[in-house]
C-alpha cells in the first residue's frame, strides 16, 4: 500500500512539474489593443500566453497603463501596440521592457491615411484607426505570425497553420461585407458618426463620412460644425445613424 501512495504522489509530483514547465515555456505576449489581442490568440494558440491590457469596452485614445501593466509589460516577450499615435505611452512601455521584449508597433507596418486635426484644422494628423480594413488586420495577422516565429522557430509550422486558418475566417469576413454593402448604392453610401474612425473603411467602399468627433474620441466639435452636420444629414437624405455608446455618470 506504502509503495501504491509513493507512486501516485510522484506522478501527481511529475504532472505538476511539467505542467508547470509547460506554462513556463509560452510566449509571453502584452498587447494593447483587442484587435491584436485576438490575432495574437487565433495566431500563437496554446503557444502564447496573452494579456490583453485594453480591455473589450476601454476607449483606447482615454487608456492610460497602470504600474501593473508596466511590471507585465517588463516579463512580456512581445509587446503589440496599434501605433500611428494610438498609444502616446509608448516612452513608459520601452522603459519598462528594457532590451528583453521585442515591441512592435503594428500600425507602421501598412499606409497611413491622413486627416485634418479637429484642435488645430491647420494641422495634419494620422489617422490610427487602421484595423476597419479587413485588408490592414489580414496585415497585421501576417506581422504578428512572423514576429512569433522569430521568437521561437520551432513553432513555426504552429503558427503559420494558425494563420492560414485565421485569415480564412477574415477573407470570409470581407466577402460578406462587400456582399452585404452591394445592396447599397453607391450614391446612398453616406456615414454619420460621432468619431472620425472609419476612414479605412470608407476609402475602401466608397463611402462619404460626416463625423462629429475628430480623430479622437476626446475631440469636442463646436456648435458650427455640429450644425453644419446636422444640414448635411437632412439635404443627403441620411437614413441611417450609428453613435457610439456615451458614458452617463452614476
Amino acid at each position: 500500500m506504502r509503495i501504491v501512495k509513493t507512486f501516485l504522489l510522484s506522478s501527481i509530483a511529475l504532472f505538476a512539474v511539467a505542467m508547470a514547465a509547460s506554462a513556463a515555456d509560452k510566449i509571453r505576449v502584452s498587447s494593447f489593443s483587442t484587435i491584436l489581442t485576438e490575432i495574437a490568440q487565433q495566431v500563437g494558440g496554446d503557444r502564447v500566453e496573452v494579456t490583453g491590457h485594453v480591455k473589450p469596452g476601454v476607449d483606447p485614445h482615454e487608456f492610460e497603463p497602470k504600474p501593473t501593466d508596466l511590471k507585465t509589460v517588463g516579463d512580456a516577450q512581445l509587446i503589440l501596440l496599434s501605433a500611428k499615435h494610438m498609444e502616446g505611452y509608448v516612452g513608459k512601455l520601452k522603459e519598462a521592457t528594457g532590451t528583453k521584449g521585442t515591441l512592435v508597433e503594428v500600425g507602421d507596418g501598412f499606409a497611413t491615411l491622413k486627416m485634418k486635426s479637429e484642435k488645430d484644422p491647420d494641422k495634419v494628423v494620422d489617422d490610427p484607426h487602421w484595423w476597419h480594413s479587413v485588408a490592414n488586420t489580414e496585415k497585421a495577422v501576417k506581422i504578428v505570425r512572423d514576429e512569433l516565429i522569430k521568437i521561437s522557430p520551432a513553432d513555426q509550422q504552429t503558427f503559420t497553420d494558425n494563420a492560414a486558418k485565421y485569415l480564412t475566417t477574415l477573407d470570409g469576413l470581407e466577402k460578406w461585407v462587400k456582399s452585404e454593402l452591394a445592396k447599397l448604392p453607391r450614391d446612398k453610401r453616406r456615414l454619420v458618426t460621432s468619431h472620425d474612425a472609419f476612414q479605412y473603411f470608407a476609402r475602401e467602399n466608397g463611402f462619404t463620412i460626416f463625423a462629429i468627433e475628430g480623430v479622437s474620441s476626446e475631440d469636442q466639435p463646436s456648435s458650427k460644425k455640429v450644425g453644419e452636420i446636422v444640414a448635411a444629414i437632412k439635404t443627403q437624405g441620411v437614413k441611417a445613424i450609428f453613435p457610439r455608446a456615451l458614458k452617463i455618470p452614476r
